[in-house]
């Protein structure tokens, strides 16, 4: 007989198995002991618009007119963002554009140099 493991949510311990998936009563959640421990392995890969890795410290350009939100400046194409951070979330890299100031950029709209 195989150990039902622990919810890795909420680590709750009254975890049962039904069907292929294991489930919590405490906190509801669901998952499949194979998938979860794939998941695990993988590290978030960031990419650019041409399928470049992007790594922290990088320097990208930006390939389109990016408008700002809240302001009627907008971000030139070709614009250089020096000292990239990656961040988890809808917009991926944290960074300080010269004459804008802290910024998020989407990883779509830059290119690797």
């Amino acid at each position: 007989m195989s150990a039902i493991p622990n919810c890795p949510k909420c680590s709750s311990e009254y975890t049962y198995e039904d069907g292929v998936m294991f489930v919590c009563p405490e906190c509801a959640h669901e998952w499949n002991a194979q998938s979860e421990a794939e998941n695990n392995d993988d590290v978030k890969v960031i990419k650019d618009s041409n399928g470049n890795i992007l790594q922290d410290g990088d320097t990208v350009s930006v390939i389109k007119d990016l408008k700002v939100k809240g302001s009627s400046s907008v971000i030139k194409i070709g614009t250089k963002v020096k000292g990239i951070r990656l961040v988890d979330g809808d917009h991926d890299i944290d960074c300080k554009i010269d004459g804008f100031g802290a910024m998020k950029l989407k990883s779509e709209f830059v290119k690797k140099i």
